[in-house]
């Protein structure tokens, strides 16, 4: 008998939702999606806009330019002077004398023409020159002491000869009075004792090799030394008007701006003036320089000077210049402006139906700024030759002139929004802004690094942060 058969009973089978799969679908989705809108979003650096001013270098080493000539001697012999240095003298003015024998440099030394003792005048012309030395004493430039030794030497020696001009004529008769040739100035100017071999030189020709002053070093001419003919006797100063030579950049010529004078201080002596600005395009760089119509007898002996100028310094919001970006914008007169529904502001616009018949839409329209009556408005909003209609009228406006405002992309709302800026000054990395309107930027804004990067309208990722502000 056989074994009775089985029935297999198959149950159904029930579906179970795992919720870990549901977490991980749902993660998945969300990465896909950060994903694409990180590949669809503008990635740049943004900047907060803060109140600031711009640092202009203002201490600079300039070269002094005047009319000038080198008077040479005529005869060989020992010179001696008697007119004083940085003092005026007239055309024909005794200056200096050549002892073709030497006796007279002899008698000035051995004290036979001079009592040997200095008046007080003469004390103080040494004191004064000794203590102005002093002033410009540098560490760093010892060649200067031996500068100082001589021109003391040489003042020392000339005194000695004004005292010996007064006993001259005594010499009348005697030999030695025959060997003696008396050198006059050929023009009225200021008498200097030295020379740096740059008396010829001009605004336009100033260049980097002009302030290497180890290749324009100073030769005192002192008083008593043997010199032959063609040698130079002393440096005539000709004109009041003199001007000092600065190397520039960019940053200097937007800080002066459109300044025609410049306020200046003299570093050796706190002595102030103002300076006609001029700046050169020279063969080897920029350069500014500063004319005057005074104070030259003070510097006259002066080759290098150290400055300062007393820039104005410019306030504002600071902006970098890499945000500054320029954008065209439709005009439209400020009257024809209304309101609509939601009290948004914009324009009423014609239109025409299917058929042909006139009709009017509002069209909403943000202002980028108001210039004497002008709205500028984006030109996405309208386009060329569109009609608009003035509220509560019948006069039309056709929509087609343009203009152009510089401005920079705000951040704040997650996409990039233009705004107007107005520069007030700038160097090479920043420009001061003025906030001056509701259109304008204002303190504390977010702005794009970097506007060459992005569009108008553009949807923003501020990267220094890593948050999507969109």
């Amino acid at each position: 008998m056989g074994s009775p058969e089985r029935k297999q009973i198959k149950y159904k089978k029930h579906f179970h939702i795992n919720a870990g799969v549901l977490i991980f679908g749902a993660i998945f989705v969300y990465i896909l999606f950060v994903l694409y809108a990180y590949q669809h979003t503008t990635h740049l650096t943004g900047y907060e806009v803060t109140m600031g001013s711009l640092a202009v270098d203002s201490a600079f080493r300039g070269v002094a330019v005047r009319k000038e000539e080198v008077v040479s001697v005529n005869d060989a012999g020992y010179i001696n002077y008697y007119a004083k240095e940085n003092e005026h003298t007239g055309k024909g003015g005794l200056v200096y004398s050549v002892d073709e024998s030497g006796t007279l440099s002899r008698m000035i030394e051995d004290g036979r023409m001079v009592s040997g003792v200095l008046s007080d005048e003469d004390l103080k012309e040494l004191k004064n020159q000794l203590i102005n030395d002093g002033f410009t004493y540098d560490d760093r430039n010892f060649r200067h002491v031996y500068t100082m030794k001589e021109a003391v030497s040489g003042t020392a020696h000339k005194l000695a000869g004004v005292s010996a001009l007064a006993s001259l004529k005594s010499l009348s008769g005697n030999e030695a009075a025959n060997h003696i040739n008396m050198g006059y100035s050929p023009d009225p100017g200021i008498v200097i004792y030295s020379t740096d071999g740059l008396e010829d030189l001009k605004s336009g020709e100033v260049g980097k090799d002009t302030f290497d002053e180890e290749k324009h070093t100073t030769e005192v001419l002192t008083d008593g030394r043997l010199v032959g003919g063609g040698d130079p006797a002393f440096k005539l100063v000709t004109e009041e008007n003199w001007s000092v030579v600065v190397p520039a950049d960019d940053d200097l010529k937007q800080a002066i701006g459109d300044d025609s004078y410049v306020k200046v201080r003299f570093v050796e002596n706190d002595y102030e003036s103002w300076g006609k600005v001029n700046f050169l395009d020279n063969a080897d760089g920029m350069y500014l320089e500063l004319s005057f119509t005074n104070s030259m007898i003070t510097f006259a002996s002066e080759r290098y000077l150290d400055i300062e100028l007393e820039l104005s310094e410019s306030k504002g919001l600071k902006v970098p210049n890499s945000a500054i970006v320029k954008m065209e914008f439709y005009l439209i007169p400020e009257e024809y402006l209304t309101a609509g529904t939601n009290e948004s502001e914009g324009f009423i616009r014609r239109t025409y139906l299917e058929d042909g018949s006139d009709s009017t839409e509002f069209v909403a329209a943000d202002i980028y700024n108001n210039i004497d009556g002008m709205l500028y408005i984006d030109t996405s909003v309208f386009n060329s030759g569109d009609v608009i209609i003035k509220p509560d009228s019948a006069d039309t406006y056709t929509v087609q002139d343009r203009d152009t405002l510089t401005g920079v992309y705000n951040m704040n709302k997650g996409y990039a929004d233009f705004t107007n800026i107005e520069i007030i000054k700038s160097n090479t990395e920043y420009s001061i802004v003025s906030s001056k309107s509701k259109y304008d930027l204002q303190v504390y804004d977010y702005i794009v690094l970097d506007g060459d990067g992005v569009n108008d309208n553009d949807f923003v990722t501020d990267t220094d942060t890593g948050i999507n502000i969109r």
